[in-house]
């Protein structure tokens, strides 16, 4: 009999990844808010997390054996705009979740975000001091900590910039770029931010790897620092996209809600050692092509 694994936001980009890729090795179930998807091999459950007594009672009806918290508001325009609402799921939630893995003593991991760090310093490691310039990034530290209070056991997993293939009902940061070029579009991509980009899969499987092996703060970025324009370059060539269309432009020249970091890369060398093994962009870009042609 495997073992329960619970997955919150698990009809998002990165809980569908997992839903995938945890199946081989445990029981999954996903708490899908809004979207009531199947998801093959997965036990779906449709829950609003800020709903604590529902909740608590779904950890007793489950007892998993261990949880990773994916759910979030992970927009930073959105934080910015609506504070008060972004802070009931990516703070609330998470501080009640961790107080719910503490009765039950299970593992816990909680998906944070490479947007704690302001961008002056990079490449960040673990031990770096945090200092968010966005509602979003704050909201994440307050988070970290919470649960770490709560939960000393709860292992703190930072993301970097993720794409991949998704199902219909999610999106990652590449898929709008390559609906812009298909229409013949420019799209104009910044030269001035850089992060250390991770496709879904790879982080999937790094977030295992951490339930498993670690305790505390793990960064899993990916191997490479890029900028967008970089990376959509890349993307541009292997899609077999008109890179042509790419135009280089600063954070400087869009307006935005949310201010933005310009580096934020990661250090992932405790995670490499742990035997995390992201793909390169090219590589992951290369796999979910493939994939995309045998459709």
């Amino acid at each position: 009999m495997m073992n329960k694994l619970l997955i919150t936001g698990a009809s998002g980009f990165l809980g569908w990844h997992l839903c995938q890729v945890a199946q081989t090795q445990w029981q999954v179930y996903g708490i899908s808010n809004s979207k009531k998807n199947d998801i093959k091999n997965i036990n779906i459950i449709q829950l609003n997390l800020t709903d604590f007594k529902a909740l608590k009672s779904l950890f007793k009806d489950i007892k998993p054996d261990a949880l990773i918290h994916a759910a979030a508001q992970s927009q930073p325009n959105f934080c910015q705009q609506y504070p008060e609402i972004s802070y009931q799921i990516n703070v609330g939630v998470s501080l009640e979740i961790a107080n719910l893995c503490a009765e039950l003593n299970i593992p816990c991991v909680f998906t944070s975000t490479d947007l704690v760090f302001n961008g002056l310093n990079a490449p960040y490691s673990e031990t770096d001091p945090v200092c968010p310039i966005s509602y979003y990034g704050e909201q994440k530290v307050l988070a970290e900590q919470g649960m770490l209070e709560r939960y000393p056991q709860t292992i703190i997993c930072r993301m970097p910039l993720m794409f991949g293939s998704v199902p219909d009902h999610a999106t990652s940061f590449i898929q709008p770029f390559i609906e812009t070029l298909k229409q013949g579009k420019e799209l104009s991509l910044f030269i001035d931010e850089f992060r250390t980009p991770v496709s879904g899969n790879s982080a999937a499987k790094g977030l295992l790897l951490a339930l498993e092996t670690t305790q505390g703060i793990l960064h899993l970025g990916g191997r490479e620092r890029l900028s967008r324009y970089e990376f959509g370059k890349i993307m541009a060539e292997v899609l077999n996209l008109p890179s042509h269309l790419i135009k280089s432009c600063s954070q400087g020249d869009i307006k935005m809600s949310a201010p933005r970091p310009p580096d934020v890369s990661l250090d992932s060398s405790k995670a490499f050692n742990l035997g995390y093994q992201p793909l390169l962009v090219r590589e992951a870009l290369q796999r979910i092509e493939k994939q995309n042609n045998k459709r």
